[in-house]
């Protein structure tokens, strides 16, 4: 086999056991896997059994392929999963039905009844024991029937040797974990259904295109026989709610469905069922479903609102049996979608009037409201940008939020409001409505309650005459102690050491929305001193602080940031702080301003702080110069962390460790301190009301300071590639972003998932 096929198949064999052992559900994760695994290894069957103490039996926890519904063996040699599970080897076997196999597996007895029984010619097998602690023995997995006719390779063996040790530890952590797997949880642990049966009724939900039948709850009533109320007293136990099954005494109001669009209540499998004192319940098939619970809330029902669970076919009963002489939406029906929204709590500073077509549009006051109440809702969830994005023809304008740097459906407008849902946020902005060739950029200012929010509008045209909305939500904050940014005990010090110098330039880069404007904030929080003038150019001004001279540029006037610098040399500073070096002119403004007694500070769009110093010489800045003026480069990027309320400890394998290990680098791995052990741990995400069961809530900056020392000025005289430059930089001590987020992984922030998504592996 050729060693970069064998690179391949091993890199997806890690990839895999990272994901086992970050599953939460080892048979779903085994759904998902299962292709993968065959293609890994050129098989056509995959079996994973598990041991049953109390029968001292293995059974198949997961199998592909139509066997029959559970394979039970004894733990004895009648079996090839039986003798691998009672002699701990490894078995590889090129044709079953040859007995030549027993001369090295003696004892060995393949039983051919399965074969019989399922119609499945086995041929070559591979199977390996599944053992923890190199001791505990959790079941075995078996691979069947390599497809080139070969048999099993010693490569392949090698890679289940891999793969298996995943598996043990997966099988052991569902065993070992207290915990709801999924909400059939209780159905299995009542033994109503074998972990087979929920495999394939999983399977057989995924494979109808009936959205009805591709609900598991469908298939286990009615193609496994499974009771309505002991499946009911499973989702009640997993959402925490009340179960309500279809009953004809039960009749809804026709208050509650008026406005409401049927067809959009069949779609989505929710409905009011009564409303007490000012409380109503909704019905849903899913109350963990975050963008169900979003329009929930926004479809006028009032605001306390409480779900309860129940399947999608009782849920259509209920809205075929009293919802049917509602009317669907019409053009009228965000005036009804919204029609008890709150419309106070939110002033906007503009003193615009809607326009003409504005005031003549039927919509007008439904379109304020429903702008208002998603801004509202966009605050309240600390969401960063709001994106509206409309399609072509009758297709559905998409509002999707941003939050922790990941995006997620918020809310469908129907498309005969879309026009008036832009031209709205363009008033806001005081953007010109009739432009819709050319992008457009403006602000809107809010108060909402006591707070001053700030957001950032950029309408892009897109085909068919359409216009993308984004807002950027700028809320004025507080700079953050430097002590408090989770620095690394290095970068800190550098850092602190760096800033206290009373002239040069430190640069913070990164790509937007990767926290550079709030570092140099916090820098400056450091640094703001009653003996310090300090001068801030920025775009916008998004912290504020006491002490700071700070001013908003204005580039369409001609305030732009190099015509900020030179006022503020002329304006007796100490430091100076400009949001961004767009252009030459700024960067050379700021660069001799560094050489003439000041501290500046700026931002710069790049990768990585040893590309920044290509990227300004590539600017055309005078090489000597920026060698003499440097103090230091902060690259910077945001992962997700883990959801503090549910994060769980976990013990890696040593596959996943050694993974860790070689991400870091070999050479550099021992000043990390640890060792792998039985007490090592790493955090796992979990799930749980406060992340939206994600895992994840909240951010954290991962760091690479690159210190402007006397070679790094030596190798910038000397234009030196920017590979030179980032081995010197490690050579004195600087750690890469990676770095920096695998030390951030063992203190126990984040995972390798989310730094991998933010740094070059």
């Amino acid at each position: 086999m050729k060693y970069k096929d064998l690179y391949k198949r091993e890199k997806k064999i890690n990839e895999i056991t990272i994901s086992l052992n970050q599953a939460e559900n080892l048979m779903e994760i085994m759904s998902h896997l299962k292709d993968q695994l065959l293609e890994v290894f050129d098989c056509e069957r995959i079996t994973v059994y598990a041991v049953d103490v109390a029968t001292k039996e293995l059974f198949s926890y997961f199998k592909t392929g139509r066997t029959p519904d559970e394979i039970r063996v004894p733990l004895n040699k009648m079996s090839i999963a039986g003798y691998v599970a009672t002699t701990g080897k490894i078995i590889n076997i090129k044709d079953v039905y040859q007995n030549n196999y027993q001369i090295d597996y003696p004892g060995l007895h393949f039983d051919a009844s399965w074969d019989l029984e399922s119609g499945f010619r086995t041929r070559s097998v591979l199977a390996a024991p599944l053992v923890i602690k190199e001791k505990y023995l959790q079941g075995v997995v078996q691979l069947l029937n390599k497809r080139s006719h070969l048999g099993f390779s010693d490569e392949d063996v090698n890679l289940l040797k891999h793969i298996s040790k995943g598996l043990a530890v997966a099988i052991y952590n569902q065993k070992r974990i207290h915990r709801k797997i999924n909400k059939f949880d209780y159905l299995l642990q009542k033994n109503i259904i074998s972990c087979d049966e929920l495999n394939r009724a999983i399977a057989l939900a995924r494979s109808n295109t009936d959205a009805i039948k591709k609900d598991v709850s469908y298939v286990l009533l009615h193609e496994f026989g499974v009771d309505k109320s002991e499946l009911g007293k499973a989702l009640s136990r997993f959402y925490d709610t009340e179960f309500i099954e279809f009953s004809d005494q039960i009749i809804i109001s026709s208050e509650l469905l008026q406005g409401l669009n049927v067809k959009y209540l069949k779609k989505r499998f929710w409905i009011p069922l009564k409303k007490e004192g000012k409380t109503v319940t909704v019905l849903v098939d899913d109350p963990f479903d975050l963008e169900k619970r979003n329009e929930i809330r926004c479809a006028g029902l009032g605001r306390d609102i409480k779900l309860v669970v129940g399947i999608r076919e009782d849920i259509l009963r209920f809205i075929e049996c009293s919802a049917g002489d509602v009317p669907s939406f019409e053009r009228s029906s965000i005036d009804s979608f919204l029609e008890e929204m709150d419309e106070g709590g939110i002033e906007f500073e503009s003193d615009n009037t809607p326009s003409e077509e504005d005031l003549l549009n039927e919509d007008a006051p439904a379109v304020v409201k429903l702008v208002t109440r998603i801004i509202k809702d966009a605050y309240d969830q600390g969401v960063s940008d709001i994106h509206i994005e409309p399609y072509p023809g009758k297709m559905p304008t998409e509002v999707r939020f941003r939050r922790d740097g990941v995006c997620y459906k918020y809310l469908d407008i129907p498309s005969t409001h879309t026009r008036a849902v832009v031209n709205r946020i363009k008033i806001m902005s005081n953007l010109d409505i009739s432009e819709k060739r050319l992008p457009q950029s403006g602000k809107i200012k809010l108060r909402y309650g006591s707070k001053d929010i700030e957001l950032r509008v950029e309408i892009t045209p897109t085909v068919c005459g359409l216009e993308d909305a984004v807002m950027r939500i700028l809320s004025a904050g507080k700079p953050i102690p430097l002590e408090k940014m989770n620095f690394s005990p290095r970068n800190l010090e550098k850092l602190l050491n760096i800033i206290q110098k009373p002239y040069g330039i430190i640069l913070v880069v990164g790509p937007t929305g990767s926290g550079k404007t709030t570092t140099l904030h916090s820098i400056l929080g450091h640094l703001n001193k009653p003996e310090k003038k300090i001068w801030t150019a920025e775009d916008p001004v998004e912290i504020t602080q006491h002490g700071l001279r700070q001013v908003q540029v204005k580039p369409q006037i001609g305030y732009t940031f190099a015509a900020a610098m030179r006022s503020f040399l002329r304006g007796d500073p100490d430091i100076i702080m400009v949001g961004e070096m767009r252009d030459e002119e700024t960067a050379h403004i700021a660069l001799e301003a560094s050489l003439t007694g000041h501290l500046v500070l700026s931002t710069l769009h790049t990768n990585s702080a040893p590309e920044t110093i290509t990227r300004l010489l590539d600017m055309g800045v005078n090489t000597l110069n920026f060698a003499d003026a440097i103090l230091g480069i902060l690259a910077q990027r945001l992962v997700r962390t883990l959801c503090p309320s549910c994060k769980r400890p976990y013990h890696p394998t040593k596959e996943e460790f050694a993974l860790i290990k070689a991400e870091y680098g070999h050479d550099y791995f021992d000043e990390l301190d640890i060792s792998y052990d039985d007490d090592f741990r790493l955090m796992g995400a979990g799930g749980c009301p406060k992340c939206n069961n994600t895992g994840y809530r909240g951010r954290i900056a991962i760091h690479e300071l690159l210190v402007g020392s006397r070679e790094i000025k030596r190798l910038i005289v000397e234009k030196a590639p920017v590979e030179r430059l980032l081995e010197q930089g490690i050579k004195e001590g600087m750690r890469t972003l990676k770095q920096d987020g695998i030390y951030k992984i063992i203190q126990g922030y984040t995972d390798m998932v989310n730094v991998r998504k933010v740094c070059l592996v």
